[in-house]
């Protein structure tokens, strides 16, 4: 891989993986279309980055969280169960459909269809008045199942379960909080395994260290982004480009434009 592509696919990750417009989904498209495609190896890079650009922007939350625990504070432990509930239907929906998701990958129209998906959901939440709920049981297995099904390519992980909370009458800091925070072990357990079927790391490595540093930056100022828009009510805006974008992706398989 060059140097170019491998800055490319940093900023694509980087902005895609926090933005709910999915990070799979332009990977794969980038790869369909212009050729651009990622080893096993260089997605372990680009996730390592995003993961770091995650823990960066929750470190006093997280911080909060490791203390609360210790001191057995019952509303730290009670959002500690949260996310262990939150990440049980994720757990089983990512398993059971692994090969499913995974062949996703190279069926366009199957992407530029969850793309459309994500961005009808995206735009559900124009709807729905803004409430200042907290994350409850409902609100975390949706959030939950909503992770899981963003396994496949073109359904936003952020996108999906931050639209479930909001959906679900959670404000809209507490929603991207708590997507957050259940995203840190889905990420984890989704490198240990990409990790595993990673064959070798025998590219250069420079073009591994861009990939982490130009996504970690990247998807850091994503994160900030993305709350701004959700404080300002403005979330749903990112439907119209995953619609446009799967319309498009859609008419240009079709036509056999790749």
């Amino acid at each position: 891989m060059e140097m170019a592509s491998a800055i490319i696919l940093g900023i694509i990750q980087g902005i895609t993986e926090w933005l709910p417009v999915s990070s799979s989904a332009h990977l794969a498209l980038a790869n369909h279309f212009l050729g651009m495609g990622a080893s096993v190896e260089f997605q372990v890079a680009l996730n390592l980055g995003t993961l770091i650009s995650l823990i960066a922007y929750m470190r006093n939350e997280i911080w909060r969280i490791m203390q609360g625990a210790l001191k057995m504070e019952k509303k730290t432990l009670y959002l500690i169960y949260l996310i262990i509930l939150a990440g049980i239907p994720t757990a089983i929906i990512g398993f059971a459909g692994k090969t499913f998701f995974e062949g996703m990958f190279s069926d366009v129209k199957l992407i530029s269809f969850a793309l459309i998906i994500t961005g009808i959901l995206l735009l559900l939440t124009k709807f729905v008045k803004r409430k200042e709920g907290k994350i409850s049981e409902p609100s975390a297995i949706a959030s939950g199942i909503a992770q899981g099904i963003a396994v496949a390519p073109g359904i936003s992980r952020s996108g999906s379960t931050i639209s479930a909370a909001l959906l679900l009458g959670v404000s809209p800091k507490e929603a991207a909080k708590f997507s957050f925070l259940i995203g840190l072990p889905a990420f984890l357990v989704a490198s240990i395994i990409e990790i595993h079927q990673a064959t070798s790391f025998n590219a250069d490595f420079s073009i591994f260290a861009i990939g982490i540093i130009i996504s970690a930056i990247v998807g850091y100022l994503s994160i900030g982004v993305l709350m701004r828009v959700l404080q300002e009510g403005k979330f749903h805006y990112f439907s119209y480009y995953c619609i446009a974008l799967g319309l498009i992706a859609f008419i240009l398989s079709t036509f056999s434009f790749s």
